[in-house]
């Protein structure tokens, strides 16, 4: 998927609606790793399909792995848990060549749900 496909639209706004939700994911890495905080929620991130060179599943910019990124900064390890219906594949994407990142995906999955990929 390419952002302007069918599930990725373009519309009016999108730079400053993915600079908002990213900055949120982000900001809440920052706070966790200065001790501000114990537990932050982006109830507006967690655009888990988003890969580096693909939009896809109406995610534009992974936060996640953003802010992800970040926290490897400060932390040796990341353990990623992702609850949803779909698979978090552009998460578990971006970190499946490191040991440093470990993603666990509790999803659907039938062969035919979106993303139609299962956890390796």
């Amino acid at each position: 998927g390419f952002v302007g496909q069918y599930d990725c639209p373009v519309f009016d706004g999108i730079f400053p609606f993915c600079q908002i939700f990213s900055g949120g994911s982000l900001d809440g890495a920052s706070r966790i790793m200065d001790g501000t905080a114990d537990i932050a929620i982006n109830w507006a991130g967690g655009l888990h399909h988003a890969k580096a060179d693909e939009a896809s599943g109406f995610c534009y910019i992974n936060d996640i792995v953003l802010a992800i990124v970040e926290l490897l900064k400060f932390y040796p390890r990341v353990l990623y848990i992702d609850i949803d219906v779909h698979h978090g594949d552009g998460v578990e994407e971006a970190f499946l060549t490191t040991d440093r990142v470990m993603t666990v995906s509790f999803h659907k999955y039938d062969g035919v749900f979106f993303p139609q990929v299962s956890a390796y």
